[in-house]
Parts: C-alpha cells; structure tokens; sequence
C-alpha cells in the first residue's frame, strides 16, 4: 500500500467514524425505546394486558395482527420489536407467537411492491414478479406448516424457553440481576416516562407506548440508511460473490447481507430488479431470500437486551421465537426435497400469470395482505 492510498484509507475511516457512532446512538435509542413500550403498555393495561388481548387468543387473529400491522408499517424489525416491548409489558408469549408469525408474512409485501416497477417489460415482469412472490409463497407455507404445529405442542415457544437460559439464565447469575441495560438506558426511559406522566392515567401508558413505538420505527429506519451507506457496497459484493455458489452459500449469504444492512425488506428488494433483469435465476435467488429471513431476527433479539427484571425471560423468548420460527422454516421447507420446490413453482405460476393478465398481480397483494387476514378473523370468529 502507498503512502497516497494509506492517507485515503485514513480519511475515508474518520468520514466514516461519525456514521458509525450515529448507528451506536441509534442502537441505544432502540433498546431504550423497547423498554418504553414496556413500562408504557404495563400502566396502560394496569397489569392486564391478558384480558386487554382476550380477543387475540385466537391464534389465527394474533397471525393476521401480524401481518396487518407489518403491511401496514412496512417494517417487520419495527413491528417484531413492539411485540418484545409488548411482551414485556405483560403481554402472554402465547398470545405473541402468532403475531411474529404474522409478521414473517407481512414483510413480503415490500418486495412484491417493488416488482411492480418491472410492470412495463412482460419478460422483466414476469421474472420480477416470481421473484418477489417467491417470498410470500415460502412464508405462508411456513406459517401452514408450524402454526397448527405450534397450536397443538407450543414447539417453539417451550424451545426457545429453554434456550432463552442460556441468555438470561438464572435471577442469581443473570445480567439481567446487575440490570445493566436497564441502567444504561434509564436517562432516556425516566425523561420520557416523567413527561408522559404529565397525562392522567391510562393515557401517560398510551403516550409511552406511542412514543416508543415512533422512536423504534425512526431508528430503525435510520440505523437502516446508515448502514446502507456504510456496508451496502460490501453487502452488494457477497451478494455476487455468493449467489449461484450453491444454497447453503446463499442463505449464510442473505443472512449476513441482513444482518449488516439491518433490513429484510431492503436485501430481499435488492434481489427483485437483477431477477427482472435476468442478471440471476429464481432458484439463484431463493436461497438468499431465505438467509435474509433469519438475518432479520437480529433486531428482536437485540431490542430484548434492554428488558431487565422478571420479564426479561418471557421478552427473550419471544424474540427467540422469531429466529427460531425462521430456522425452523429453511431446514423443515428447503430441507425437505417434496417442499422445497413449492415456493418456486407458485411463484413462477404466479409470475407467468400475472405478466399476461396484471389484474392477478393486484388480486395477489390485495387478496393475501388484506382479503386473506380479514376472512381469517371471520371464519375463526365464528366458531
């Protein structure tokens, strides 16, 4: 390296070195916020968060509570972290689980949006939009597979509280004793916390709950443009590198690229315009997309950092529910010979269909992220 390119590489790193303390600070903003809409949906509810989501015992309303809230966010991270808050304000893990599910199914719609953009070239359109439904079509079966699952033997619930020890561990050993977390993010919490204590009753929870709620969704947004413009160029460089290197490449892949860009919906969007431009192949992309599915359950775990005390148990396992729900999902769907191609030929039927006939693409989205959700709630209210 030269002397020229050492004093480069200098500069770039101290351009560099106030976006990054700009991702910590947004970090901090996060967590804290989680611990907001914890203290604020326990003095909303007055400790009865059960009888307050009675109505969401029913699995299949928690699932389309899910789904809705991500559609309509546009953010599962945002949504998947409100429920971690939630959690730990009281509400029951039970009643969660099918949220986070729901939230899996959600996200898709992002990048089935944005396939829309290919609408004009009906090859580009039809690769665009297989590419995009890929997504949904492996979310869904997920959620067919181990809801019912989940319903009938609580799989992942009990594992992942038994793995949630190993984090949390025993109230004598734990961090969560020493309340670390809770101390470091104690000067924001209180300051919001007093403020919203000017409002009567169960309207000071109310504001706490609305507050942290935009505060999560503001630094996740800009923890996700941060990154972008830090680690984008290198997360674009392992999406080349990796795809076509086989599918255990590629889902170690979109887990990271996730991971580094903070953003299922991001990485799963990138995929949809080179699957457009005939850059990549379905099957080169199904992989990545499901990588991107695990990578994404980073900011609920580390959102359940900030919860400290009794329930930081039940706030880890939850969190530990989302990653292990997604797991579960690629060695169960792409482990299995006789599921692992379903995903693709939905999605390449769909593709074709809709590029002849654009009505199908519009009948998608709205049938699966609004018709779908509200003929659940019906059926399964009825009985």
């Amino acid at each position: 390296m030269t002397e020229t390119q050492a004093l480069d590489q200098s500069a770039e790193s101290g351009r560099r070195l106030p976006q990054w303390l700009g991702v910590i600070a947004l970090i901090y903003v996060l967590i804290s916020a989680v611990s907001v809409i914890g203290t604020g949906f326990k003095v909303a509810t007055g400790g009865q968060a059960q009888e307050l989501f009675s109505f969401a015992i029913n699995p299949y309303v928690g699932l389309v509570i899910g789904i809705l809230a991500t559609a309509l966010i546009q953010s599962s991270s945002t949504v998947t972290s409100l429920i971690v808050g939630m959690v730990a304000g009281g509400l029951p893990v039970a009643i969660a689980v099918p949220m986070i599910m729901g939230s899996n199914v959600g996200t898709t719609v992002t990048n089935t949006l944005v396939s829309l953009g290919h609408v004009r070239s009906k090859d580009e359109f039809r690769r665009a939009f297989a590419a995009a439904t890929v997504h949904d079509f492996f979310n869904l079966l997920a959620v067919v597979i181990f809801l019912p699952l989940e319903i009938m033997f609580g799989i992942l619930e009990r594992t992942a509280m038994s793995i949630t020890g190993l984090f949390v561990g025993d109230a004598n050993l734990s961090m969560s004793s020493v309340n670390f977390m809770k101390m470091l993010t104690k000067p924001l919490v209180g300051t919001l916390e007093g403020v919203s204590n000017l409002l009567p009753g169960i309207f000071a929870g109310l504001a706490m709950v609305v507050i942290g709620l935009a505060l999560i969704f503001l630094a996740i947004t800009y923890i996700g443009k941060l990154l972008k413009v830090l680690m984008v160029g290198k997360a674009k460089e392992i999406m080349h590198r990796a795809i076509g290197k086989g599918p255990i490449t590629g889902i170690f892949s979109g887990t990271l690229v996730t991971v580094f860009v903070q953003s299922s919906s991001t990485t799963t969007s990138l995929m949809v315009p080179l699957a457009g431009a005939g850059t990549f192949s379905l099957r080169q992309i199904y992989p990545f997309m499901l990588g991107a599915n695990i990578g994404t359950t980073v900011t609920a775990l580390l959102a359940a950092t900030a919860v400290g005390g009794a329930v930081a148990v039940p706030a880890m396992q939850i969190a530990l529910v989302h990653m292990l729900f997604n797991i579960f999902a690629v060695l169960v769907i792409f482990g299995l010979p006789f599921l692992r191609d379903l995903p693709i030929y939905g999605a390449e039927m769909l593709g074709a269909l809709a590029s002849e006939r654009k009505i199908y693409a519009a009948a998608w989205i709205v049938g699966v992220f609004l018709l779908l959700p509200l003929l659940l709630i019906a059926i399964t209210t009825s009985f």
